[in-house]
């Protein structure tokens, strides 16, 4: 799906470069945007080496223990029935550890570390699980105590007092974070719901041996 949605858009922008007599901007952009993405790609691949190792060790430290346990008694209501002594679970409390302190660099590689351990216990592989969904919308709507990143950027702009936001911040984040978790609940009560009630009703229609 992405192949064709990528094959779309790099069509359409020969199109209408050629329809508005832009084609060298569209072809210095394009070599451009190669070199740009190389240099992402550097760059991600360094964030993701140091995050991924700096888990690692917390995790042979024991740190990761000490956040599930932190984390615990909200996790076993978000996250219902998974073992909270995974290593689902650690990942999951690394990532919302670094989701509060905002460092959004950080939370990446952590979160793809979690969806890989959740696709390792999802019962149904290649699926999208109920608790693959929750964390998806958890990390995406995620709250931060101190948002560095944006603090950084006012800073970098001119800002006098660039944490002046945080009440905003805190609002906004709890607001999207009850929204996305009931929407996710919601749905997934409606999936699961009609998957067990076709279920029951083939065993009700089956007969008795």
């Amino acid at each position: 799906m992405m192949s064709w949605i990528f094959c779309i858009l790099v069509g359409l922008s020969f199109l209408f470069g050629a329809l508005t007599g832009r084609m060298p901007q569209v072809s210095q952009a394009a070599i451009s945007s190669c070199s740009e993405a190389v240099q992402l790609v550097i760059t991600l691949l360094g964030t993701m080496c140091l995050w991924s190792g700096l888990m690692k060790v917390a995790d042979q430290c024991r740190i990761t223990d000490g956040l599930a346990r932190l984390f615990s008694p909200l996790n076993k209501r978000i996250f219902k029935g998974l073992d909270q002594k995974s290593k689902a679970a650690k990942a999951i409390c690394m990532n919302m550890a670094a989701n509060l302190l905002g460092l959004g660099n950080a939370a990446t590689p952590l979160g793809l570390t979690a969806m890989r351990e959740l696709e390792k216990i999802s019962p149904q592989p290649g699926v999208a699980s109920n608790h693959m969904v929750t964390f998806v919308v958890l990390n995406t709507a995620s709250l931060q105590l101190i948002p560095t990143t944006i603090a950084a950027l006012r800073l970098e702009m001119g800002s006098q007092a660039p944490l002046d936001i945080l009440p905003a911040v805190w609002v906004t984040s709890l607001c999207s974070i009850a929204a996305a978790l009931f929407a996710s609940r919601i749905f997934g009560i409606l999936t699961g719901g009609g998957k067990k009630g076709k279920k029951e009703k083939r065993s009700r229609l089956k007969p008795a041996a």
